[in-house]
């Protein structure tokens, strides 16, 4: 690299300097006169011309030839010599470190200022590919207000059309009645389908046992249903078609759920379209949760029903102040558009060999099956523990509504102030055991809650056709069904039972309270020594 002229007349100044300052170390063996540092490299350093004496400018080749030739001064001559030359063989050398250090510092200079242009064009750049892209999405924008207008502008000629075709029907057909002596209804934009079987159902001699085997419920309990939904569901007819009767949108909904039929399927039984069947699987399942989910399926409030349960789960397992079994299944689901790790389940793959997606639901029960709090749609990769905190169960307790009182669970749960779930160390004792075998009692009751739940509800054992978003309103609206069934005492048919396979997990920190860790203790206790543990682990 090449340097200015300002760099050669300072590089100058520096090694005259230099050279100086290594005379001076030379002949510093015959004299002790204290050294100066070596003098810095500067610009501003002045120039120093070099000095020539006699003996530089004539030196004599041959001083052996000189008469008059001193040997001691032609010693110290050679001397003198050998010293100058290495005092400039050490000036070269940093002389050429001088220049190897302005070139680097040039070099410097040079790359910042290319880093300094390089982020400048990349920010011009950015600046520039963000305004193309939002004069895109401007663009895009006035394209769907467009198809917008023109789908709302071909909406309003046809229904215009439409009108017009009624009307000129219907002034025929009166000018024709006269003479025929009848009535003609014409049905415009409805394709002609046969219900010919759900009006077979629907009839009023239709068998007890097959309406039970179609809807999982009773004729009684459907119209039942039928009624509480009647005031949100029911529509009116129209001028161009009759309205859908309630029955037929509740038994839609209700089939749908209960066989899992796919939508082609339900649209080929009742007669309506695929796109209609959908709407009115979704409708009736918001009225379900809107109007029966506060009748049927809510947390218990009143004293009386409080104690009423632990009552019955203290008969069931001894276990006192126990208020729900807990537990979580998980629905499959198709692999959802976003967030696909989230809701892929590890453990459902393995053991099934075949890539499987999913979502939570976790449930608490009475003693009689019936669900009193539910926690719906959190990913399938999420841990029981991870679920729990995320329910309104949770969050009532963190409020200070479940003191005194248990919710068992399973070993997926930790050990709580409020949660109560069995010993899951090695080397149990006795006391142990038999606290287990009556934990095992309670969650028994949530787990065959669980398997009658997938059981009659066929739609939650395999992946469904319905949005992830909707699938929290349908999986309430089969809870809510559920608890139904079970207040009124619907049997459900052996031949649909199913299995229920879920994987627990261990949560992190099993052990969550001490406080709970030694009334759990005290209760073990209590259980083997007064009798109420039974014979299980003897046995």
């Amino acid at each position: 690299m090449r340097t200015p002229s300002g760099n050669n007349d300072t590089t100058a100044s520096f090694t005259d300097d230099v050279f100086s300052y290594y005379i001076s170390l030379l002949d510093s063996n015959s004299n002790s006169t204290e050294l100066s540092p070596l003098p810095p490299f500067s610009d501003s350093m002045p120039r120093r011309k070099h000095r020539t004496t006699d003996e530089d400018s004539n030196p004599d080749p041959n001083p052996s030839t000189n008469p008059n030739s001193n040997p001691v001064a032609d010693n110290q001559g050679k001397k003198k010599n050998k010293k100058r030359s290495i005092a400039r063989l050490l000036t070269s050398l940093a002389a050429l470190d001088a220049q190897d250090e302005s070139d680097r510092h040039d070099t410097d200079e040079s790359g910042r200022r290319d880093l300094s242009l390089l982020e400048s064009n990349h920010q011009q750049k950015t600046e520039a590919m963000l305004d193309y892209y939002s004069s895109m999405e401007e663009h895009f924008d006035q394209l769907d207000e467009s198809d917008t207008i023109r789908a709302k502008r071909a909406r309003l000629a046809a229904t215009a059309a439409v009108t017009t075709v009624v009307a000129a029907a219907s002034v025929s057909e009166n000018s024709a009645e006269p003479a025929s002596g009848g009535t003609h209804h014409r049905r415009l934009w409805v394709k002609d389908r046969s219900t010919a079987w759900w009006d077979l159902c629907n009839s009023p001699d239709y068998p007890e046992n097959e309406f039970r085997a179609q809807f999982r419920m009773g004729r009684a309990t459907f119209d039942m249903i039928c009624d509480e939904l009647r005031s949100v569901v029911a529509r009116e007819n129209t001028m161009l078609r009759a309205a859908i009767p309630v029955e037929q949108r509740v038994a839609v909904c209700i089939w749908r759920l209960a066989t899992g039929e796919p939508l082609r399927l339900v649209s080929k039984r009742f007669g309506l379209g695929i796109s209609t069947c959908h709407k009115l699987v979704l409708e009736v399942c918001s009225a379900i949760k809107t109007v029966l989910m506060p009748k049927f399926l809510q947390w218990p409030t009143d004293v009386d029903a409080i104690s009423s349960m632990k009552s019955k789960f203290e008969s069931i397992s001894g276990i006192p102040n126990v208020i729900g079994s807990m537990y979580t299944t998980h629905i499959p689901i198709i692999a959802p558009k976003i967030s696909v790790a989230a809701y892929f389940n590890r453990r459902h793959t393995e053991r099934n060999q075949k890539t499987s997606y999913s979502i939570t639901l976790q449930g608490v029960v009475d003693p009689t099956g019936a669900f009193t709090d539910v926690c719906i749609g959190w990913p399938g990769s999420m841990p029981d523990d991870q679920v729990m905190e995320k329910s309104a169960l949770y969050q009532r307790a963190t409020a200070g509504m479940l003191t005194d009182t248990w919710v068992v669970g399973g070993n997926s749960y930790p050990l709580m102030d409020w949660v109560l779930v069995p010993y899951d160390h090695q080397n149990l004792t006795w006391t142990q055991h038999a606290f287990n075998e009556k934990i095992g009692e309670l969650t028994r009751i949530a787990k065959e809650a669980f398997t009658q739940l997938k059981s009659r509800w066929s739609c939650l054992q395999k992946r469904t056709e319905v949005k992830l978003q909707d699938l929290p309103v349908v999986l309430g609206a089969c809870c809510v069904l559920h608890n139904i069934c079970q207040m009124r005492g619907e049997e459900m048919e052996p031949k649909i039972r199913c299995e229920l396979v879920d994987d627990e997990t261990v949560p992190e920190n099993p052990v969550r309270s001490h406080t709970a860790k030694q009334e759990r203790d005290s209760i073990a206790h209590n259980l083997l020594h007064r009798g109420y543990a039974g014979t299980g682990f003897f046995s």
